[in-house]
């Protein structure tokens, strides 16, 4: 038996839930094999988020296979999905927390919104490495 937290109960007990909500939207992403992924911290230049995720699919159904992980481990952990958008389409999934908002996207479309460069100013999130598994040569 190991000592790790579940995500249920890293979101619950940490000092920053929303910190944590944010992580675990980033590993469900990642887990779906999601390109790019960025947490940008908003707590201090945003007064309806407190951050964003921004990560990339390869196709339609990719960026749907991650909403429906990201979907899945917020379900798991008790935190409602406030509003989604772009399900249907798959080319920009919107997904609301309220304290977190995921943003995944076609990769050609996240280069032409660029939401990284309209929100420069935030501080990223590290994330970490064991995320990423035999992968983790390609971190933030």
């Amino acid at each position: 038996m190991t000592n790790e937290k579940t995500t249920e109960e890293r979101v619950q007990t940490s000092t920053d839930p929303s910190r944590e909500k944010a992580l675990a939207c980033a590993h469900a992403a990642i887990e779906k094999k999601s390109e790019n992924v960025k947490i940008l911290n908003l707590t201090d230049i945003s007064g309806f988020t407190d951050y964003f995720i921004i990560c990339s699919g390869m196709s339609d159904r990719q960026v749907q296979a991650i909403a429906d992980s990201v979907e899945n481990v917020m379900n798991k952990a008790g935190c409602d999905l406030l509003s989604s958008e772009g399900y249907g389409e798959g080319r920009w999934v919107l997904m609301d927390y309220g304290d977190v908002v995921v943003h995944i996207f076609l990769d050609a479309l996240r280069e032409y919104y660029d939401l990284e460069a309209l929100w420069a100013d935030a501080p990223r999130v590290k994330i970490p490495s064991e995320f990423y598994g035999p992968a983790a040569s390609r971190l933030n």
